[in-house]
């Protein structure tokens, strides 16, 4: 861990961390909701020594990048721009692309915007979901989930944080980290996260160490950075009308756990599997599933998460 080279490079307007290490191809790996960098602290050991240039920023809001106050400030189209302005600044031309969770949701939206920028894109837990021109996505959500589910509670500013801060931010780390139901998270508001039952044991891939990293840079910057990427989903949706329909078109490999949230949202497996991903996806060459794994797939199961990635870049 301590060869890792911590920078802070210029971009869009704000000061962004980046961790990297190795020389070589460079892949560029992007974080979820409520992580950082160091969610990817394996993949990035193990492939600068399998010849790479492995890349991690802390996204806007997070860690040691800057934070915009306002939830405007966080459209897929900041996000974006953060990144291609990173890899101006490094020299990259085009990279190998590898999200998970929200940082899955930005890669969807780079290979949208600027397809000629990635080699190929391995997405980890959340598949593209194309624009629907008729429903705004929080909407949609409320619809189907109602007020409690997650999305939806983290909409109003300062309510989510207020309720946080009720709970040790370790505890609340290892409950999100931990957490093996499939079920759409909901909350009723009359009992909020602080209500959450007591989180298990820490599994044997996450240390308190671990735990700890994140829980400090979170009691640093607060959620408020990650809270606000689910408050501009629907300026995005609005944002995105003109690439309604768009496909996309770069190689890709998608990889979820069996026991993710997201794998038993309404109407995904149908997605996935009912010709719907294909269409949206035409270059999409597998689709894994990984028997037994949760949301946090790529630190529950690192080694078979690097090897499914290896196979895949190394082909081009």
């Amino acid at each position: 861990m301590e060869k890792i080279e911590h920078t802070t490079v210029s971009t869009n307007g704000i000061n962004m961390h980046v961790a990297s290490i190795g020389t070589g191809p460079v892949i560029l790996f992007l974080h979820g909701f409520p992580q950082l960098w160091y969610s990817w602290r394996n993949q990035l050991l193990a492939f600068s020594s399998l010849g790479y240039r492995a890349i991690a920023p802390d996204l806007r809001g997070y860690g040691d990048t800057d934070a915009p106050p306002s939830a405007t400030s966080y459209t897929a189209f900041h996000v974006v721009g953060d990144l291609v302005g990173l890899l101006d600044a490094l020299g990259v031309e085009q990279v190998f692309l590898v999200g998970h969770d929200w940082g899955a949701i930005i890669a969807w939206h780079f290979c949208i915007f600027r397809p000629d920028k990635i080699k190929a894109l391995v997405n980890l837990s959340v598949p593209f979901f194309p624009r629907n021109p008729k429903v705004k996505p929080i909407d949609g959500y409320r619809a189907v989930f109602g007020n409690d589910f997650y999305m939806c509670r983290f909409q109003e500013p300062g309510e989510a944080e207020e309720d946080f801060a009720k709970v040790d931010t370790p505890r609340l780390i290892k409950t999100f980290l931990s957490s093996r139901d499939p079920s759409p998270p909901c909350f009723p508001k009359e009992i909020g996260f602080s209500g959450l039952p007591e989180p298990p044991a820490l599994p044997s891939w996450l240390s308190e160490e671990d735990v700890n990293y994140y829980a400090s840079k979170l009691d640093q910057k607060g959620f408020t950075g990650g809270l606000n990427y689910y408050r501009a989903m629907n300026l995005t949706w609005e944002l995105m009308a003109p690439w309604t329909g768009v496909q996309i078109k770069v190689p890709v490999k998608f990889i979820v756990g069996e026991l993710d949230v997201t794998y038993h949202f309404h109407g995904v497996k149908e997605y996935l599997y009912g010709g719907g991903f294909k269409k949206d996806v035409p270059l999409l060459e597998e689709v894994i599933v990984m028997e037994g794994a949760a949301h946090f797939i790529n630190e529950e199961k690192p080694e078979e998460i690097n090897a499914y990635i290896y196979d895949f870049i190394r082909k081009f």
